[in-house]
C-alpha cells in the first residue's frame, strides 16, 4: 500500500516538473563576439536603407504579396470622403441619452441602440452573477 502511494506521488512530481520544464519561456540567444559584454552598438537599429524620396511617395511595408510591390501614396482626393471620417470622435452613450431619440441621425440612432442593449446585457449578466 505505501509503495503504491510512493509511485503514484513520484509520478505526480514527474508530471508536475515536465509540464513546467515544458511551459517555460525560452529566449533566443546569438552568438556573442569575443570581449564584448552584450547590447551596445550591435544591438542598435540599422539605418534604413531607403531614400527619402522613396518613403514620402510609397505606402512602405503595405505590400503582402512575394512578387508585388508597395503601394504608392495618392492624392487626397483620390481617396472616398468616407476614409477621412473614420478618426471623429463618435457620442457616448450617455450623451446620446440626453438627447431626444426621434431628432437623432440614422448613424447615431444605430448607434445608441448598440450601446444601450450592450449596456442592458451587462447589467443583467452582473445581477445574474450576484445571484
Amino acid at each position: 500500500m505505501a509503495m503504491n502511494y510512493a509511485r503514484s506521488i513520484r509520478y505526480i512530481l514527474t508530471t508536475k516538473e515536465a509540464v513546467r520544464v515544458a511551459c517555460q519561456r525560452t529566449f533566443a540567444t546569438g552568438k556573442a563576439k569575443k570581449g564584448s559584454k552584450g547590447g551596445g552598438a550591435a544591438d542598435a537599429p540599422k539605418a534604413s536603407t531607403l531614400s527619402k524620396e522613396v518613403k514620402s511617395s510609397t505606402v512602405v511595408g503595405a505590400n503582402i504579396l512575394k512578387e508585388g510591390t508597395d503601394p504608392k501614396i495618392l492624392l487626397d482626393s483620390d481617396y472616398p470622403d468616407r476614409l477621412w471620417h473614420l478618426l471623429d470622435k463618435r457620442p457616448a452613450l450617455s450623451e446620446l441619452r440626453r438627447n431626444n431619440i426621434e431628432t437623432l441621425a440614422y448613424d447615431n440612432l444605430k448607434r445608441f441602440v448598440k450601446l444601450d442593449n450592450r449596456a442592458r446585457i451587462k447589467e443583467n449578466n452582473s445581477v445574474k452573477a450576484k445571484n
